[in-house]
């Protein structure tokens, strides 16, 4: 028997050109959480160049189900869930 927990993230909507800097060019003193949604299920790739810091992804199907979770590091090229997702979080540590 399998019991589902829910827990409330919360973080700033991205929207217009935030979606392209996300945590870019950010002081980590300044920087807080960020949410991206997207209107279909997506499966696109991040990078982390020019964020100085580290943060945490978490992706999230339709029905907010966590897909996957991952700490990046700064300046990685290529990150890719292995699944497809609808929104994401990036937290800053």
């Amino acid at each position: 028997m399998s019991e589902q927990m829910k827990l409330k993230l919360g973080g700033k909507k991205v929207k217009g050109y935030e979606r392209v800097l996300g945590l870019m060019f950010r002081p980590k003193r300044y920087a807080k959480s960020l949410v991206f949604e997207f209107k279909k299920d997506v499966r696109i790739p991040l990078h982390s160049m020019f964020v100085f810091f580290p943060f945490k992804v978490i992706w999230f199907d339709k029905n907010d189900n966590i897909v996957e979770e991952r700490i990046i590091k700064p300046f990685r090229p290529f990150i890719r869930p292995k699944a497809k997702f609808r929104r994401f979080i990036e937290i800053p540590l």
